[in-house]
């Protein structure tokens, strides 16, 4: 009986991926756009979707309630409110990614989020605490709580299922504890978490400027990367495709910085949203940690093979993934100005999982970015917001139209993946 070894199968995958994307890469150079759509063709018909499933469900999800709304939805003022509104969960989706990548979930960012709220809340209030102490205490007990679920989870082998479970029941607790008899708490609208997350937004000069150093800087790292690959002796796409997406890219943002501004502009809080999602696409991208990440979320016995410390990964991700909960948690307290004993309650936890995989992560581990975090936050908050304006209020139509979105992402995702598999045996 012949056993397989997982060292060899990830080498011979590798060499399956590394010879298609040569061939891509050829098309790229040799052909420009034409070969950049070829490529394109190629990569969707082997099962590599990536983010399109997504935007094309955003659209038609814009269309409908655009339709639906008489023209009311894609109003400069509802855009404007929805950016806000994305801020909070946004961030807390960005943690869910990490955990996901490596097959894993944590079904407690909700309730951490909820205990972050309400020690901001009380340390604000009742306290007196400089912001940045209750930020750098918040962050502490996030990682110390991150430690705890990677202890658990390397040292015992508890699922991350059952072990967040567990603390998402002690948490909302200790969140009770906090607030104790308060029961809610109502933020200074002159305190500097509402201002940044509800009521600060970009002078039009500052959006556009943004949109130039978002271009720049994309045009920069293209050029760059395409230096080293051809001082390697390797191919590089065509030149004119990286200045053509530079381009589009400043456009794009440009005109949104203009739409925006017809209203009150970007919102601060979203901007900071992307900017964390730029950051940590790198991290997890561009590094040893992060291509770290992606080796177990594929294969752990192979990452251990290969002389990755498997269980520093795990618990720097859950360390990560809380600590983007307490982020998210303040944020949205932030932008409603209060905190309540129903902070990070409800559908917290599950929306922050939804957004990750609807935008287009993995739950299989492995497979996805930090993109798909704002992607799918977008959609899970436009779902929110077009109920509302067209007056299905209450929680039944979001609970089943969201339910509906994520059974398709993760039908999507199964067939992907039994694509590339196929596409990889032939």
């Amino acid at each position: 009986m012949t056993t397989k070894d997982p060292i060899a199968e990830a080498a011979a995958a590798g060499a399956t991926a590394s010879a298609a994307d040569l061939q891509d890469e050829r098309l790229l150079r040799d052909a420009g756009l034409r070969g950049a759509v070829v490529a394109f063709g190629r990569r969707v018909r082997a099962g590599d979707l990536g983010s399109l499933p997504v935007i094309i469900g955003l659209v038609v999800i814009w269309a409908a309630f655009e339709i639906i709304s008489g023209g009311i939805f894609l109003q400069p003022d509802n855009l404007v409110n929805l950016a806000s509104q994305s801020a909070g969960p946004g961030l807390i989706a960005v943690g869910i990614v990490f955990v996901l990548l490596l097959g894993e979930i944590d079904l407690s960012v909700g309730s951490v989020s909820g205990l972050s709220a309400s020690i901001m809340g009380i340390g604000l209030t009742s306290l007196g605490w400089p912001f940045w102490a209750i930020v750098l205490f918040s962050l502490g007990v996030g990682a110390l709580i991150g430690v705890l679920y990677g202890f658990l989870f390397t040292r015992f082998g508890v699922p991350s299922f059952v072990v967040t479970l567990a603390g998402l029941l002690a948490f909302e607790g200790i969140q009770l504890l906090v607030l104790n008899t308060n029961g809610s708490i109502n933020l200074q609208s002159n305190s500097f978490i509402v201002g940044f997350s509800a009521s600060a937004f970009l002078a039009p000069w500052q959006g556009y400027l943004l949109a130039v150093i978002a271009a720049v800087g994309v045009l920069a790292t293209d050029l760059r990367r395409s230096s080293k690959r051809t001082k390697a002796g390797l191919s590089t796409s065509a030149r004119s495709l990286t200045f053509i997406k530079a381009a589009v890219i400043l456009i794009g943002l440009a005109l949104v910085e203009w739409y925006l501004s017809q209203d009150r502009g970007t919102g601060v809080a979203f901007v900071f949203l992307v900017l964390v999602v730029v950051v940590m696409n790198f991290l997890v991208t561009r590094t040893r940690w992060g291509r770290s990440i992606y080796a177990v979320g594929g294969s752990e016995e192979a990452a251990r093979r290969a002389g990755i410390n498997v269980r520093l990964v795990y618990i720097s991700v859950f360390i990560i993934t809380s600590c983007f909960a307490v982020l998210g948690g303040m944020v949205s307290a932030g932008y409603l100005t209060a905190v309540t004993l129903s902070a990070g309650s409800g559908d917290v936890n599950l929306n922050a999982i939804a957004a990750a995989v609807i935008g287009g992560t993995s739950l299989f581990g492995g497979r996805g970015n930090v993109w798909s975090a704002l992607l799918g936050t977008i959609v899970i908050t436009s779902i929110a917001n077009g109920l509302s304006l067209v007056n299905f209020t209450g929680d039944a139509p979001r609970f089943i139209v969201t339910g509906a979105v994520l059974l398709l992402a993760v039908i999507v995702d199964s067939l992907s993946r039994r694509s590339r598999a196929s596409h990889g045996a032939a």
